[in-house]
């Protein structure tokens, strides 16, 4: 319970300074929600005695490393999305780390090449389709979903979301721009309606009839299953795992990186040797319905009833170095736009 009582009250009181250097302490920066990190934080306390203190925010948390400087207390910061794990190694905030432990359980595929982050967990990025009225096997990729037959039938968020930035980069990556560019627009011309909402709104517009398929992270769909209010929504979808039979489904991460500040620094490796652990990889992955980063580590719990995920095993880092012309792409085909 003290564990407890200490993470959400630093999450609660994030705009006060957290003491830099302490014995037997590791400061947090996150993007992270805090119900998913207590039972990760409670577990790394039993196991090592340090305690972890978490400033918690929905954005702005490379700003504040950046106007702290080396004076800031963070050690590590977790957070999600590639682009965010890039945009930090991008304004130099965060330094490598050279771990075998690290290495010997994150992927090649699922860290910076000079271990500036580090997955933690994975999250497909998935068609939705309407159980009623798309016939199964009728879409298995991602590049049908420019297909004429899906005209007027699909919905998305905003294409410049960082999770659909991450999958246009990847497109990129596999087919480059301008076959990328012409897919986009093909996807464009089959929207039922200009993008909006959340991926959570995208499944509801297939309940509502307002689509037929649409895109989203895996994570969304099983976080609904387990809503009570929000289950006969998602009851009404079925799962497509993209080109499972081919290059594999788009993943993204959520991952941590250690600052350059770092004034608990050997605390903070011990952290991120910890939640790349079996043990802690089984926990985080549950709590909000993701993949383990960790290959040794089976998935569990409700992602194991959706079958086995063929991840795109390409390497994230590559994606990242393609976000920049996957933005130019959807401002020059007007992804947002009537």
């Amino acid at each position: 319970m003290r564990m407890k009582l200490a993470v959400t009250a630093a999450m609660a009181l994030s705009a006060l300074p957290l003491t830099a250097s302490a014995e037997g302490e590791v400061n947090i920066y996150s993007y992270r929600q805090a119900y998913l990190l207590e039972p990760l934080l409670n577990a790394f306390e039993q196991e090592t005695g340090i305690k972890a203190n978490v400033v918690f925010a929905k954005q702005g948390l490379a700003e504040r490393l950046e106007r702290e400087g080396r004076n800031s207390p963070a050690d590590v910061v977790m957070t999600v999305d590639i682009s965010r794990l890039n945009e930090l190694v991008e304004r130099d905030l965060v330094q490598p780390v050279d771990n075998d432990v690290l290495e010997e359980n994150i992927p090649e595929n699922l860290r910076h090449p000079e271990g500036k982050w580090f997955a933690l967990t994975t999250r497909g990025r998935l068609i939705f389709v309407s159980k009623e009225r798309v016939e199964e096997g009728a879409i298995t990729t991602y590049e049908q979903l420019a297909d004429d037959k899906w005209e007027g039938r699909i919905c998305t968020r905003s294409g410049k979301h960082p999770y659909n930035i991450a999958l246009f980069s990847s497109m990129i990556a596999h087919h480059g721009e301008a076959e990328t560019e012409q897919w986009l627009e093909g996807l464009k011309d089959n929207l039922a309606r200009k993008p909006q909402g959340g991926d959570r709104d995208q499944i509801k517009a297939i309940a509502e009839g307002v689509c037929d398929v649409a895109i989203g992270n895996s994570y969304y769909y099983g976080n609904m299953l387990q809503d009570e209010s929000q289950r006969p929504i998602a009851e009404q979808v079925r799962l497509v795992f993209p080109n499972a039979e081919g290059r594999g489904t788009h993943v993204n991460i959520s991952g941590i990186s250690l600052t350059n500040s770092a004034p608990n620094r050997e605390n903070a490796i011990k952290l991120m040797e910890f939640l790349s652990s079996p043990e802690a990889q089984r926990i985080y992955a549950e709590a909000n319905t993701e993949y383990p980063a960790n290959p040794a580590v089976e998935p569990s719990g409700l992602v194991t009833e959706w079958g086995e995920i063929n991840p795109d095993n390409l390497s994230l880092q590559e994606i990242a170095d393609h976000r920049n012309a996957a933005v130019k792409l959807v401002d020059r085909v007007d992804y947002d736009g009537e």
